[in-house]
């Protein structure tokens, strides 16, 4: 099949080229436009408790809500807030609010519950229209507009105005992603184009996976899934732009580089520029259509997902990753099949020369020579990484984790949690409301309040709350002793939750809702998650394997060997940033991002050397022979892709927030391991060590020799170098 795919692109080479064109600008330029989602709320779906909470105080208290900002008034001097200070304070808030700036519904005036018991903080909460939190630009544009205001009227006095809360994160979120974007991008096209050059001692060979991957394959991705976005509805994430420039890139280029030494090798062993062509797609297409169809598996497995943030990003990436394998096994070979051969790894002078390859040959000879040694070592090595991941503990400070300590809402941040109790600027809110519409007893409540204040955790808990109108819902801002982000915060809900439901006075029932309630219900999705989305994608990935390598042998231990990739990746991250680091945690998504990433693509190297360790066989090597040729010919391919895709992920590293440094170093760690311990020792000794057992049922059909073993023929010459 991929034979005739072949041959169909290169004698329709510039035809190929031409729809790609074509294709890429009509998807780019009528794409819809499509704004990421920033509310944790938003994510949830409807039967957590946390969004029912929400949706009863919408109905309950119409005109309560939910700072979703706060300006943070103090001195220039640090100084305790004079009387003078005070009226300027109220001048700004009340100028804010002649302002009239669109969607702020109303900037509450400081009090004396709002002032730091020190005297040195004074904090107004802003109220911002709900349905402008679904869109993360707009909301931001409303934080910047308030932000600037707010600066200009406090020019001329003592005070110092700053913002913080949802709304100013967003616009802190959108000016980091902006530039991590940037530094992301920048430094992974140079390093492709560096290292690929390097690779193949050429110039335009450098340029080639970047033309495909950025210039053709990312722009169409980008405009499906806008299409797809809209059409069905889904929620869209910031974190997805920055993983799909890696995404795309470090992928399109694995797909290149195995397709670009098969064409090397062709061009060595005889055959003209367009037969090479040809025969490189014929050889490579089945094993990196494999490698896509596990990435997209694993990737669009998310969208079984129940929060929405991974409903958004499955999708995304399996789009992009099935455009980018289209691109590698159509434009990259029409490209190759149009460009001669000496343009293409110029100024090299020795690529026509079949070079010794004594590294890798000497790696294959010890796997043949002693592959029980090889595969003890190799799989001791992944086991005692995955010992680390034992004490992995999650952590949920998503904006700060996404944007630096300088930025403007986390040095509010910081001072909310210095200047008041640490959970007093977003409380937990218990909402007691009598069943059947029934109206409270506030003769109950005291005694309620005192239940709720005993919990582990709690600072505070009104004994007397804010009521409905119609007297049937009373909410209870519980004030938590840690910041709601904290884990401590979100442990505690737990137990609140246990004493609201089971303290409720006879005849109401009781939700709780608030930052850390939301936080808490994701967590609880996210183990939903792990014990549903992993196995899923860990079958379906099976599936695609036994269905390649026609074995039922086989995918089982390279699944073995993915998963302790897995959980050496974690293993690692968390030594390191816990254990080394002093982190109280990593992400809570790090695990579910690791396994994907390191499953999926990781699974890339694998597919590449099991393929060639299956050609060998077939061409009548025994079991060790057939390891030792698939690491002398495989072992560059996979060590220069495996290489290129690691460092591609360690620019997350340069944007300057902790959540990209752990996914950045956890990425490349897990990329490294896939390609330089599991690929290179661990699945090439089992196989060895297996025999033809490996393969069965397939291998009695298996024939001593010749290239007709794995279904291919050579084709009639279709051109000149």
């Amino acid at each position: 099949m991929f034979h005739r795919l072949g041959h169909f692109v290169v004698k329709r080479a510039w035809w190929v080229i031409a729809a790609w064109v074509i294709g890429m600008i009509a998807i780019a330029a009528t794409a819809p436009k499509i704004s990421a989602q920033t509310d944790e709320a938003s994510f949830l779906p409807k039967h957590y408790e946390s969004i029912q909470a929400a949706e009863l105080q919408e109905k309950a208290f119409p005109t309560s809500f939910t700072p979703s900002a706060y300006a943070l008034f103090e001195r220039n001097d640090g100084g305790a807030l004079t009387e003078k200070d005070k009226a300027d304070i109220a001048r700004i808030t009340q100028g804010l609010t002649d302002k009239k700036i669109d969607s702020v519904q109303q900037v509450v005036p400081v009090s004396a519950e709002t002032t730091s018991k020190n005297g040195q903080y004074a904090l107004s909460p802003i109220a911002i229209d709900k349905a402008k939190q679904q869109d993360s630009k707009e909301f931001g544009d409303i934080a910047k507009q308030i932000r600037d205001d707010g600066k200009a009227l406090a020019q001329g006095t003592d005070v110092k105005f700053q913002l913080g809360g949802p709304a100013a994160q967003a616009l802190d979120q959108q000016d980091a992603s902006g530039s991590a974007d940037a530094i992301i991008a920048m430094s992974t096209v140079l390093l492709v184009a560096v290292i690929v050059g390097i690779i193949f001692r050429s110039v335009l060979a450098g340029i080639l996976p970047l033309l495909v991957s950025l210039m053709f394959a990312m722009p169409t991705a980008n405009g499906l899934i806008n299409y797809v976005t809209k059409a069905f509805d889904l929620d869209s994430t910031p974190v997805l732009s920055a993983i799909l420039i890696v995404v795309v890139l470090g992928v399109g280029t694995d797909y290149f580089l195995f397709l670009a030494f098969r064409y090397r090798e062709r061009l060595r062993a005889g055959d003209d520029r367009k037969t090479a062509v040809v025969n490189a797609v014929g050889r490579v297409g089945e094993a990196i259509t494999s490698a896509a169809g596990a990435v997209t598996i694993a990737f669009a497995a998310l969208v079984l997902s129940s929060l929405g943030m991974f409903k958004a990003l499955g999708p995304g990436l399996a789009i992009a990753v099935v455009v980018t394998a289209f691109a590698a096994l159509t434009l990259a070979p029409a490209l190759l099949a149009v460009i001669p051969a000496r343009a293409v790894f110029w100024p090299g002078k020795k690529w026509m020369e079949e070079p010794s390859d004594a590294r890798f040959a000497a790696l294959g000879k010890v796997v043949e020579k002693r592959p029980a040694l090889v595969a003890v070592a190799s799989g001791g090595v992944l086991v005692a990484l995955s010992l680390g991941a034992v004490n992995y503990n999650g952590f949920f400070d998503l904006a700060g984790s996404s944007m630096p300590k300088t930025a403007e809402s986390m040095v509010v941040q910081d001072k909310l949690t210095n200047g008041f109790s640490a959970g007093a600027a977003d409380p937990a809110h218990v909402y007691l409301t009598g069943k059947s519409g029934a109206k409270l007893d506030p003769a109950a409540f005291e005694s309620y309040a005192a239940e709720l204040g005993k919990v582990e955790g709690v600072a505070a808990a009104p004994a007397e709350p804010k009521v409905s109108k119609d007297g049937v819902t009373a909410d209870f801002a519980v004030v938590f002793k840690d910041s709601p982000e904290s884990n401590a915060a979100i442990d505690a809900v737990t137990d609140l939750r246990d004493v609201a439901h089971a303290k409720a006075p006879a005849g109401t029932e009781a939700k709780v809702g608030g930052k850390s309630a939301i936080l808490k219900d994701i967590n609880l999705a996210m183990t939903h998650d792990y014990q549903l989305v992993f196995p899923v994608a860990g079958l379906l990935i099976l599936l695609i394997l036994g269905l390649q390598l026609r074995s039922v042998v086989a995918p089982w231990y390279l699944m073995a060997s993915v998963g302790l990739g897995f959980t050496a990746t974690l293993g690692a991250a968390t030594v390191l940033f816990q254990n080394i680091k002093g982190e109280p945690g990593m992400m809570f998504m790090m695990p579910i991002l690791i396994y994907l990433f390191v499953v999926a693509i990781g699974t890339d190297y694998n597919i590449l050397i099991i393929a060639r360790l299956r050609e060998e066989a077939r061409e009548g090597r025994s079991p060790r022979e057939a390891a030792r040729e698939a690491l002398r010919h495989g072992g560059p391919t996979v060590a220069a892709a495996g290489f290129i895709l690691a460092a591609s992920f360690a620019t997350f590293m340069l944007a300057g927030n902790v959540f990209m440094l752990e996914f950045g170093f956890a990425m490349a760690f897990g990329i490294v391991v896939a390609a330089f311990v599991m690929a290179m020792f661990f699945t090439p000794s089992i196989t060895a060590l297996l025999g033809r057992k490996a393969w069965w049922p397939g291998h009695g059909a298996m024939p001593d020799h010749g290239p007709e073993a794995i279904g291919e023929r050579e084709p009639e010459p279709a051109g000149r170098v």
